[in-house]
C-alpha cells in the first residue's frame, strides 16, 4: 500500500486515461478533470454512455469501446455507477482507479473500493487527480495544503 500522494504520482505517470462522468452539459467535475488532463498532455478519453461527443471529443459509451484501451480511469460519476465501473476495469485488466471527490461522497462506493482490492488493482478512494496534475490551481492547492495538515494525504491507499 502507499500513500495518497505516492498514488496520485503513480497514477498520473500513466499516459492514456479514461473519465467516466462526462456531461454535454458541461458543468460538472468530469469535464474539468477530462480538461485538465488533456491540457496536460494525457491521451484521456471522455467516457458517457449517453453521449456521442464532448468537449468536441469523441466520447464512449463504455472502457470496453476506446480503441486500444486504457491504463487507468477516473470515476466521477455517481456513486451507484461506480461498481459497474470497478467491474469493468477488472474485465479489461485496467489495474488503476481513482474515485473522485471533492466534498461529500463523491463517486466513492465502499463496495466499488473492496472489489476493487480483491481485484488486485489500485484504487485511489476519493480527491480528485486537480490536486496533484501540474500545474495545480489555487483552489486545488488550497485542498491539498488540507490533506496534508489533516494527516489524509498520508493515509494509505491501495
Amino acid at each position: 500500500m502507499s500513500t495518497l500522494r505516492q498514488a496520485a504520482k503513480d497514477f498520473l505517470s500513466l499516459k492514456r486515461i479514461a473519465v467516466a462522468g462526462v456531461s454535454r452539459k458541461g458543468d460538472v467535475a468530469a469535464n474539468a478533470v477530462y480538461k485538465k488532463l488533456r491540457k496536460t498532455g494525457y491521451e484521456v478519453f471522455a467516457m458517457n454512455p449517453n453521449a456521442d461527443e464532448i468537449e468536441g471529443d469523441s466520447c464512449y459509451h463504455s472502457l470496453s469501446s476506446i480503441p486500444g484501451g486504457v491504463d487507468g480511469v477516473v470515476i466521477a460519476t455517481h456513486p451507484s455507477v461506480t461498481l459497474q465501473l470497478v467491474k469493468e476495469c477488472g474485465e479489461l485488466g485496467i489495474k488503476h482507479v481513482w474515485m473522485h471527490r471533492s466534498f461529500g461522497q463523491g463517486s466513492v462506493d465502499d463496495e466499488a473500493v473492496k472489489l476493487g482490492q480483491e481485484l488486485g488493482l489500485t484504487v485511489i478512494p476519493g480527491s480528485c487527480p486537480m490536486m496533484f496534475c501540474e500545474p495545480v490551481d489555487i483552489a486545488h492547492k488550497c485542498m491539498r495544503w488540507f490533506l496534508r495538515v489533516s494527516g489524509k494525504e498520508a493515509v494509505p491507499v491501495g
